[in-house]
């Protein structure tokens, strides 16, 4: 009997929806702020191919990084803060070291620093991990001036409550903020879910991590702003949730940085637009709407 038409096989997936479904709890009755009707999280994921290095890719792939690190983020950012949108910047700890002056830079303007593990990748033994999370978030936290509360990692979820990291955002479960078990069904962290759909590496990579070359794509700009506007305004008609998961080594092109100012603009001309960081979006969600008791 073929795997897929095994009855252990079946149940042992059915049980596994079940599991996923039953640690994944859903926010009642949400509520933005008056006067909002959808939140848009930008976020940046500033890892400089950190990821690329250590797989020692060869060295057109790590220039890419080079370039996010010197010249694509500075033209993103200052766009973010020509429009005056704050964001999330998911920093590894490595990168205080290899672009400091970006960070104090970016924290000085009102935007956010939160976890990308030390180097982009996180360790299953479970010393190294917490020392590279601690080493990370005081790293940060140098920087930033105040507390690391974020994250975008596959960090234990007990380890960064003991942390103080309150949000992840490692997630397309949902298209909506929500609670998050781990596999114990205990150590409660907010998720605020990203959707590939919104990730730019999906429309503007080349080389993306060994891929074939009839999976290569390198996109107009014009089709992927229609793609993202129309992602947003049926997430805007719903009072729902986005969050943009950028990359300043793809997006920080100026075709694209263009593209994504443009796509700002056209939001703003709607009415209850609201681009807070992740952190103040999460602040308001524990603060209003805390996790829900179990039944």
């Amino acid at each position: 009997m073929s795997l897929q038409h095994s009855p252990e096989a079946f149940q042992s997936l059915v049980d596994t929806a079940r599991f996923q479904r039953s640690r994944r709890i859903p926010i009642p009755d949400f509520a933005y702020p008056d006067g909002v009707k959808i939140a848009v999280n930008f976020t940046l994921d500033f890892d400089a191919m950190l990821l690329r290095r250590l797989l020692n890719e060869p060295w057109g792939q790590k220039a890419k990084g080079e370039f996010g690190g010197r010249t694509g983020v500075w033209r993103i950012m200052e766009m973010f803060d020509e429009e005056d949108v704050k964001v999330t910047l998911f920093t590894p700890g490595r990168i205080c070291e290899l672009y400091p002056e970006v960070l104090k830079e970016v924290v000085k303007n009102g935007h956010e620093l939160a976890d990308h593990m030390w180097e982009h990748e996180v360790y299953p033994d479970p010393q190294i991990e917490d020392a590279h999370l601690t080493r990370t978030l005081a790293a940060l936290s140098a920087v930033q001036g105040a507390p690391i509360t974020g994250t975008r990692s596959s960090h234990t979820p007990g380890l960064l409550k003991s942390k103080g990291v309150v949000y992840n955002s490692f997630t397309s479960a949902h298209d909506m903020p929500f609670y998050e078990l781990d596999k114990d069904g205990a150590n409660p962290i907010l998720q605020l879910p990203f959707h590939y759909a919104l990730d730019d590496a999906m429309y503007f990579s080349f080389g993306w991590l060994d891929t074939p070359n009839d999976a290569q794509r390198v996109m107009d700009v014009d089709e992927v702003f229609e793609i993202w506007w129309a992602a947003f305004l049926q997430q805007y008609k719903q009072g729902g949730y986005v969050n943009f998961l950028l990359h300043p080594f793809v997006s920080g092109h100026a075709m694209r940085v263009d593209m994504i100012q443009r796509l700002i603009q056209r939001m703003k001309t709607l009415p209850g637009v609201w681009f807070p960081t992740c952190d103040a979006l999460a602040q308001h969600i524990l603060t209003n709407h805390p996790m829900p008791e179990a039944k």
